[in-house]
């Protein structure tokens, strides 16, 4: 099955890319959210899954399309699996801002083990939702390097690799990332239908 049109629900320009080259040819069109409607979807949820749920079927909702939203964070062992669900919020400002309170928590810190975690909602309206979940487990890296990217990307080494998600081509990052993870298993379920 390939859907015609699939809303990425996202206001992040660089998740929409990521998103457009993680499902190639899944959709006929990738749809950047804010192009469609202004729609704000708090993420009141516990989970990465309930957040997914609650933006897709949101837009889903409000467009009338299929729609494919994720919630995801990064969990540092060292941090009890902060910053988690707060990835995004859990200091105000940019980036930068967050990956500087990231280091700053870890300073001194040997355990540098972490993973990003996503969860991934296709809501289909009027049809069904499908909701999967994928990983990608790495180290932190002492200092940010590279520009590609985005969030913690410029210190999160994958398993396997050493540069950091940020110093990576895209093709490499998306190849091996928590949302393609998460991607192919809903990939694989929309397949069977």
């Amino acid at each position: 099955m390939k859907f015609e049109r699939l809303i990425i629900a996202t206001g992040n320009e660089g998740k929409f890319r990521e998103f457009r080259e993680i499902i190639g040819d899944f959709a006929g069109e990738a749809v950047f959210a804010p192009e469609i409607a202004k729609l704000v979807v708090e993420e009141t949820g516990k989970t990465y899954r309930e957040n997914a749920m609650l933006k897709a079927c949101a837009w889903a909702e409000k467009s009338g399309l299929p729609c494919l939203a994720d919630d995801s964070g990064l969990e540092v062992d060292a941090l009890d699996g902060a910053p988690g669900l707060y990835s995004a919020r859990v200091i105000a400002g940019k980036d930068n801002d967050k990956v500087s309170w990231l280091l700053g928590q870890l300073d001194g810190n040997s355990n540098r083990r972490a993973r990003f975690a996503a969860s991934l909602a296709l809501c289909v309206p009027g049809e069904y939702t499908l909701i999967t979940e994928g990983y990608c487990c790495g180290n932190i890296a002492h200092t940010p390097a590279g520009n590609n990217g985005f969030g913690y990307d410029p210190v999160f080494v994958p398993d396997g690799y050493a540069l950091t998600f940020a110093e990576l081509d895209s093709h490499i990052k998306n190849a091996i990332s928590h949302r393609t993870n998460a991607f192919r298993k809903i990939q694989a379920i929309v397949h069977n239908l």
